[in-house]
């Protein structure tokens, strides 16, 4: 039953008689109902204890909203909704209240305190909403409240939150413009954040509050670049545009060199001009200064950040956002050396393929570049061919490629393409064509005559239009040679008495006054029939007979003396004043009177003085000074909030304001051991019986840049912006021995071949791992021929990445509790062999490694922004079961020098039985003491529990501390949130547990197994079929990486027919593993059925089922990997 029907048996009846059905829904016209029982139902609803009602009503409301239907009378009976606990019914009120509260602001604002209690609720979607709609009360009263909820939100561990305070800062900023300073400061806040969904919106107002501060850019420009690839659509768009801003202020123009070249060269005028060369002198001299300039000039050499900008927009080509393709096309366009752009030209023309309203931004786009880079756009000249299905709009600016285009090897094609288009119905395209068809005459000097033969043969078209146009575009090239021509002339001298097109009447005029002496007998019957339907013609007409009265006058007064003055004497009483005027002025002026001035006597001059031929121009031919792809370039005229593209510098301004302060301490040379790594060795050292599994030294082959996104089984431990990150922690090889002596003698066989198996398992893995490491390393070495600079910023970058290891090594070996080799590994820190780096060897059992090896590519170039390297980054395979998996919770960078690593000790939490035991280790790698270490603001999930570690009271400087901590999970893998706090700082931390360290192992005989299985099964069961990894086929391999997966035990086998050597063989055995949730005790139990040829099937039996279903993910990809 829905929750109308509900509502209306509740009422005792669905509708009172005579009442129109469609009376209680609103969101259906309701046309008859009256007005005072409109939206009675909702009101009621929306006053009832149901929260169905209460959701029914909003979603019936917001769809009102969205079919635009004024809802603005239920705004008191909506705003007392919004302290509702039901989490659905507050969404759709705060969306409601988005859309009415700036019309109802006075109701509004009695909920303000609501409103700021939703600013700290822990739901995300409601703290972002609170704050939409707080910033959507356009009253100037609770401007401090509004920024002081800003300044919060932007501190925010939500991203979705921050997000929404950097749309909520132009709509202060609009209402308030005072507030413009302590706007900036978030906004310089927020530019540092290092999530993807944050950049965007954060750049968007910037851009609106304070575009001109590009020096908030300087630091965050690297990140942006790399952050670019992940940013949504829209994103993209804003930070691209800003981009090209900010490059064209930073770096040099690329292009220097051949600017020069073309300002002395006469590119343009052969395109444009006319054919007559002045002034060669003057022009050759100038050539030779401009070429003496650039020898004196540097060799032009791209700054690597401007290279970098390039290579990450690049991929964004591809994009299924036009905008976004646009976007990278003006950038391209704007900042990349001339033999760069055309990588933009396919990318442009994939466009056209999509709606008209995308393909007329694009071609007007196209047609401005085709003027300054036509090369670029000629291998796809049949793109622009013209569809008799386009619209006329689109079919105009296709006509301007294509004419842009033309040139002396494709204008017969193109020409033949012009004939097809002139017999096309559309009047305006076929005036078009003949203009282009002009165009293409006067530019390209081989095809005038044909060109104007083709004219001439359209006079005799029957559609008036086309021959108005034709006789418009014949006059403007007979100007260049009007002595060859005068037979077309006479042919359009035949054409006043039919052509009726104002414009192309006073064309032919014009023509024939122009050139009176060369058909001198035609001209003054012209002018005889012109005087008789002088008063019927339009404005344009009337001034050029009484021009062609004049010339004539002046070339032929016997025939049309008295014509001239019959002439100026109708001109003289005619209704338009500039016609009047004219003639007064040719009176005076050619027919000599004794008030006459000095002019008179230069009457011919000023009349038959020789004239110009026009220029036929592109229209856009000077619109590249708007940035493309923007509004005012289409307009061809500035709009509000555009922002001009500046000028490039004269001398490039200092590149070190983009680089990142990193600490002293990361700082050492990596050429070296990149080198010293290449030297053929064995993988493992002789050294490995004693050091034990390490983390892998050459982690650097790991690079994030092409990865995918990190799986389930990994730990979200995140600084403020919850990046994932994994360290594999160390322990030594030799407490492993004593701890599996003291428990079984027998298994140790066991752990050596298994030690043996997963070696040789690695030590392939590894082979995979150094081969696109080596890939990788010679397209960084391409790009590092680009630029010196660009190489040293890597090679900090690596360099980095080694002290992490040397950290590493000196974090494992100082655990053992013996001081003495605690001191000597600080000593040795400094002197540290290279050749020592072959003991960080990858640990010998890849058990938790999630599938995909890499992080996601947005995590490490999230991190890039922060000078870390890859390398720094990369997932460490875990060691055997009793070393165990640590994650980073603060990094060093994030934490000022404050390291700080955790695990799950799997052991028993004393304080709580229902709390996960969780291990910190703290390293403070300052040069100035950390003083009282501890927990605050605890933010969690409804029934989850935190028990704090003790406080540290002092760590001195490079030194180490541990501390446990307990966290009831509640079986979830929410995660827990808090803030980790020194004397002078807070940061922000978050633990997330993977499934399966929310249980604990249990013993249970098979028979015990078996009995509570069958009590699971139906919805508690979940079976997969998978085949094993080659590695993966023995008994001792599953075990540990199931284990390793999930806090488990194994269960013994009781049958001798799985377990003992006769039959069957024990090539296919079951293994079977039990626990229990840490917080409810529910029973997981897990089966792995091993069949031929690595064919298995997990089966995973729990109470919980969204447990059992993610649990079967992580021990799938543990087992197949």
């Amino acid at each position: 039953m829905s929750a109308s029907s509900a509502f209306n048996d509740e009422k005792g009846g669905s509708s009172s008689v005579g009442e129109p059905e469609y009376g209680h829904d609103p969101a259906s016209g309701g046309i008859f109902s009256s007005d005072y029982k409109r939206h009675d139902d909702l009101k009621e609803m929306l006053d009832s204890n149901k929260d169905s009602l209460k959701l029914e009503a909003m979603k019936r409301i917001v769809a009102m909203i969205a079919r635009g239907k004024n809802a603005s009378d239920l705004f008191p009976a909506v705003v007392k909704n919004v302290a509702c606990k039901n989490i659905e019914v507050k969404k759709l009120v705060y969306v409601y209240l988005v859309r009415y509260a700036e019309e109802q602001q006075d109701l509004a604002l009695l909920s303000i305190s609501t409103f700021q209690r939703g600013l700290k609720d822990p739901n995300q979607l409601i703290r972002a909403s609170a704050l939409r709609v707080l910033s959507s009360i356009r009253v100037t009263i609770i401007v401090p409240i509004m920024m002081l909820a800003i300044k919060e939100a932007a501190s925010d561990m939500s991203p979705y939150v921050r997000k929404t305070a950097a749309h909520a800062i132009p709509k202060l900023y609009s209402l308030d413009p005072e507030q413009k300073d302590q706007l900036i400061e978030v906004i310089e806040k927020l530019l540092a954040d290092k999530t993807t969904l944050v950049a965007g919106s954060v750049v968007m107002a910037f851009e609106e509050v304070c575009p001109e501060r590009i020096d908030l850019i300087h630091k965050n420009y690297r990140k942006l670049c790399n952050l670019l690839i992940d940013v949504e659509e829209w994103g993209q768009v804003v930070i691209i545009n800003m981009l090209t801003r900010y490059a064209r202020t930073q770096f040099l123009n690329p292009n220097i060199n051949e600017s020069l070249l073309e300002e002395g060269g006469s590119g343009e005028k052969t395109f444009y001009g006319s054919d007559d060369e002045e002034d060669e002198d003057e022009e050759e001299k100038e050539k030779k200064a401009e070429t003496a300039a650039m020898a004196k000039r540097k060799p032009y050499v791209m700054d690597p950040d401007h290279r970098l900008l390039l290579r990450n927009t690049k991929p964004l080509l591809q994009s299924r956002n036009a905008a976004v393709v646009m976007a990278v096309a003006q950038l391209y366009f704007h900042l990349a050396p001339k033999a760069e752009v055309g990588v933009i030209a396919k990318a442009l023309v994939r466009l056209l393929r999509s709606h008209s309203e995308v393909q007329y931004v694009v071609l007007q786009n196209v047609a401005t570049m085709t003027i300054k880079r036509r090369g670029m756009f000629e291998p796809y000249l049949k793109s622009f061919y013209i569809r008799s299905t386009d619209p006329t709009q689109i079919k105009v600016l296709k006509l301007e490629v294509l004419t842009n285009l033309a040139n002396e090897t494709n204008i017969s094609t193109i020409l033949r393409e012009f004939q097809t288009y002139i017999k096309s119905m559309d009047k305006d395209f076929v005036a078009a064509t003949i203009q282009a068809i002009g165009r293409c005459a006067t530019n390209i000097g081989e095809v005038r005559d044909t060109c104007l033969n083709g004219l001439v043969q359209l006079l005799s078209n029957r559609d008036e239009l086309v021959v108005a146009e034709s006789v418009v575009v014949i006059k403007k090239l007979l100007q260049m040679q009007p002595e060859k021509h005068s037979d077309i002339i006479k042919h359009m001298a035949k054409l006043t008495d039919n052509i009726q097109v104002p414009m192309a009447r006073a064309s032919i005029l014009w023509l024939i006054g122009e050139y009176c002496e060369h058909v001198p007998k035609i001209a003054p019957d012209v002018l005889r029939k012109m005087a008789k339907s002088f008063t019927n013609e339009e404005d344009i007409v009337k001034l050029q007979i009484i021009n062609l009265a004049a010339k004539l006058y002046l070339t032929n007064s016997k025939q049309t003396k008295l014509l001239t003055q019959y002439v100026l004497n109708l001109a003289k009483y005619d209704q338009n004043y500039d016609i009047r005027d004219r003639a007064r002025f040719i009176r005076q002026l050619i027919v000599p009177t004794e008030k006459s001035g000095a002019l008179s006597k230069y009457a011919k001059k000023l009349f038959l003085a020789l004239k110009p031929a026009p220029v036929l121009e592109s229209p856009f031919k000077d619109r590249d000074h708007f940035q493309l792809g923007s509004l005012s370039h289409l307009l061809n005229a500035k709009a509000g909030g555009y922002q001009e593209l500046p000028d490039w510098p004269e001398a490039a301004p200092d590149p070190s304001v983009r680089n990142v302060e990193v600490p002293e301490w990361t700082k050492c040379s990596s050429r070296e051991k990149r080198k010293e790594k290449k030297v053929e060795k064995p993988f493992y050292s002789d050294s490995e019986g004693e050091s034990g599994p390490t983390e892998s030294a050459d982690s650097e082959s790991d690079s994030g840049s092409g990865s995918e996104s990190a799986s389930g089984s990994e730990v979200s431990a995140s600084g403020s912006e919850s990046e994932e990150s994994e360290e594999g922690s160390e322990s030594e090889e030799e407490e492993q021995k004593d701890k599996k002596k003291t428990k079984k003698e027998l298994k140790k066989p066991v752990q050596e071949s298994e030690s043996e198996q997963s070696s040789e398992e690695e030590e392939r893995k590894h082979a995979r791992k150094s081969k696109i490491s080596k890939s990788e390393s010679e397209s960084e070495s391409d790009e590092e021929d680009e630029s010196e600079s660009e190489s040293s910023e890597s090679e900090s970058e690596d360099s980095e990445s080694e002290a992490e290891v040397k950290k590493k090594k000196k974090a494992a070996e100082s655990k053992p509790p013996c001081k003495p080799v605690k001191k000597e590994n600080k000593k040795e820190k400094k002197e540290i062999s290279l050749l020592d780096l072959d003991d960080f060897d990858p640990t010998p059992s890849p058990q938790v490694t999630p599938v995909n090896s890499f992080l996601s590519s947005s995590l490490v170039t999230d991190l890039e922004g922060l000078s870390l390297s890859d390398s720094v980054l990369a997932p460490a395979t875990m060691a055997p079961s009793s070393a165990l998996k640590s994650y980073e919770l603060l990094h060093r960078i994030t934490g000022e020098g404050l390291q700080v690593e955790f695990c799950f000790s799997r052991q028993p939490f004393s304080p709580d039985a229902n709390m996960v035991a969780v291990q910190m280790h703290f390293t403070n790698n300052a040069s100035a003491d950390a003083k009282s270490l501890h927990m605050e603001d605890v933010k969690l999930q409804s029934g989850m529990r935190v028990r704090e570690f003790p406080e540290i009271e002092l760590l001195p400087a490079g030194e180490t501390a541990t501390a446990v901590m307990g966290i009831d999970f509640c079986d979830s893998t929410q995660a827990a949130n808090f803030q980790l706090c020194t004397q002078t700082r807070k940061f922000f931390v978050s633990i997330q547990p993977p499934v399966g360290e929310l249980m604990r192992p249990v013993f249970l005989t098979e028979n015990e197994f078996k009995k509570e299985q069958g009590q699971l099964m139906g919805m508690n069961e979940i079976t997969e079929k998978l085949t094993l990894d080659a590695t993966c086929r023995n008994e001792h391999t599953i075990v540990q990486r199931v284990t390793a997966a999930a806090n488990l035990s194994r269960v013994p086998c009781g049958s001798d027919k799985e377990c003992s050597p006769p039959v069957p063989p024990p090539d296919h055995p079951v293994y079977r593993f039990a626990g229990r949730t840490v917080t409810s005790g529910s029973l997981v139990l897990v089966t792995v059925v091993t069949r031929e040829e690595g064919a298995a099937q997990l089966t995973v039996n729990c109470e919980k089922m969204v447990i059992g279903t993610m649990l079967v993910k992580d021990i799938l990809l543990a087992l197949t990997q």
